[in-house]
């Protein structure tokens, strides 16, 4: 007869209840995330700032596409929807044309928003459609495998380009500011306090709202650039991060050379009318000129 070596039983373990405890969908964890990645941080983040608007929990959507990030929605005690590769953008301003009432929000990586979805990226800041979109920014397609997109910087090695990437990568905050939007900022996952202010404020604007949050990939990115421990890029982030909200977005590309800065900061503050609010205005008018044009029959 053998005995086992596990205790029949043990002290009672007894946990207090988090505030965020109603956002989360507890019985979801532990989740898929490797040690040492950012999302988690900017879903704590995103659930502190939908505790502290204006709005109730009911009234916020929370919207993601495929990769590690696409995740994000699964782990939300919210209306939340997986959408298909790319399609996170379209599909949320489709629901906020419907319901202008909602605070939509997208959380997503580089590759499903820039590479895959950046179509929808910059026809949504050229709409200024009222949304808010998150992009975890890896620098690579991280659940896949680890292969270089739109946002690898140049010379960074990865799965597909393992003598260096050639391929010039995108200036997000130039890019989405050109084309339009409301509001621009990007924060790394060390800047946690920034993260939270950033993502309140963007719930409390009329228009396109982008954020980039660049986050450490240890086990693909990370392995392949000399970040290889779970800290060696939030070092380098505390190291190398300048904010600076002012700076000349021209010159906001990342580099794949650890003596370069990495410019953070809220960049882009501006009004200007919103595609829910012309498209309002529009059926407005239309429906004056029925009314008249009924009166005159």
């Amino acid at each position: 007869m053998t005995q086992s070596l596990l205790p029949l039983s043990g002290p009672e373990i007894k946990t207090e209840a988090h505030q965020w405890d109603p956002l989360i969908r507890s019985e979801r964890f532990p989740n898929i995330w490797c040690p040492g990645c950012g999302i988690g941080i900017v879903l704590s983040s995103y659930i502190n700032a939908v505790q502290k608007s204006s709005l109730p929990p009911e009234k916020h959507v929370c919207i993601s596409g495929i990769g590690c990030t696409g995740r994000v929605a699964g782990y939300l005690n919210l209306d939340s929807y997986h959408t298909t590769h790319g399609r996170g953008i379209a599909f949320a301003t489709g629901m906020s044309v419907i319901r202008p009432d909602l605070e939509i929000t997208v959380i997503a990586g580089d590759g499903d928003l820039s590479t895959i979805g950046g179509n929808h990226l910059i026809h949504a800041a050229r709409r200024n459609a009222d949304l808010n979109v998150i992009m975890v920014n890896n620098l690579n397609y991280g659940m896949t495998g680890g292969q270089h997109g739109a946002t690898t910087p140049l010379g960074a090695r990865t799965h597909t380009s393992p003598y260096g990437n050639v391929e010039s990568p995108f200036n997000l905050p130039y890019l989405v500011s050109a084309a339009g939007a409301s509001f621009v900022a990007r924060w790394t996952t060390i800047h946690v306090r920034q993260l939270f202010r950033a993502i309140r404020h963007m719930m409390e604007i009329e228009g396109f709202a982008f954020l980039e949050v660049v986050s450490p990939c240890p086990p693909t990115f990370g392995e392949f650039n000399n970040y290889p421990e779970a800290l060696d890029m939030m070092k380098y982030f505390r190291d190398k991060s300048v904010v600076d909200d002012n700076a000349d977005l021209r010159d906001m590309t990342i580099t794949a050379r650890p003596e370069d800065p990495l410019v953070v900061g809220n960049f882009v503050d501006r009004r200007r009318p919103s595609y829910q609010e012309l498209l309002s205005g529009l059926l407005e008018k239309s429906s004056e000129k029925s009314v008249r044009g009924g009166a005159k029959k």
